[in-house]
């Protein structure tokens, strides 16, 4: 499974809402996620925004982008933003992989400078 950061950002008539009828969210979140075949890891929501950050679980890209549509379809948020995220493994992986690419890349007009030298 992928790791994912989801930032929703609510619409005005969604707190409104949310004030009138308060409920759990991230029980609906979770459904959502878990339609997908992927899974909640936690969900909090920020101080000075109004906005919600997902942290999820899920197959792919491709899923995490039909969660994301499928929330904004609802009218529900200003904005969602989608954020694959890596483990510290990961990123020690990508670190990796890059140096493996020394002298492989030039960047362009790296021989037009050579020249010049």
């Amino acid at each position: 499974m992928l790791k994912f950061v989801m930032t929703f950002t609510y619409s005005n008539a969604s707190w409104a809402r949310m004030i009138k009828m308060p409920e759990d969210r991230s029980v609906a979140v979770a459904a959502l996620l878990e339609h997908f075949h992927g899974s909640l890891e936690s969900i909090y929501w920020e101080v000075e925004n109004t906005a919600a950050h997902v942290v999820a679980d899920l197959p792919d890209s491709v899923s995490a982008a039909a969660a994301m549509t499928a929330a904004i379809k609802t009218g529900a948020f200003k904005d969602i933003q989608v954020h694959e995220v890596l483990t510290p493994q990961q990123f020690q992986d990508v670190v990796a992989l890059a140096q493996s690419s020394e002298g492989v890349y030039r960047p362009p007009g790296t021989g037009a400078i050579d020249r010049d030298v």
